[in-house]
């Protein structure tokens, strides 16, 4: 089973976005957006499946839904590293991790 290790910038992400469904929509869409993180988690770590490449290097990336797309890295066979929750609504070309 392989560990999973946010980043600061992943977490911020995190919080920024249930913080954000918590405001303009409600308690129950920030739970399903909770809940569809933890399940992507769990499927990674279970070391089943790897997810979508991106065309940055060693980064990729899983659409958690339509806004939000999660991008990380597997930094050996046992750790994945989360690198960012990324609101698909902002500039790519901002990305950083």
């Amino acid at each position: 089973m392989r560990t999973i290790h946010w980043n600061k910038k992943a977490k911020s992400d995190y919080f920024e976005n249930i913080d954000f469904l918590l405001r303009k929509w409600s308690e129950k869409v920030a739970q399903e957006f909770i809940d569809e993180v933890f399940e992507v988690e769990f499927i990674l770590s279970k070391g089943n499946v790897d997810l979508q490449n991106t065309d940055i290097k060693g980064v990729k990336r899983f659409v958690i839904r339509k806004q939000i797309t999660l991008f990380y890295r597997i930094i050996d066979k046992e750790n994945i590293e989360f690198l960012r929750f990324w609101n698909n609504y902002k500039d790519i070309e901002r990305l950083d991790f």
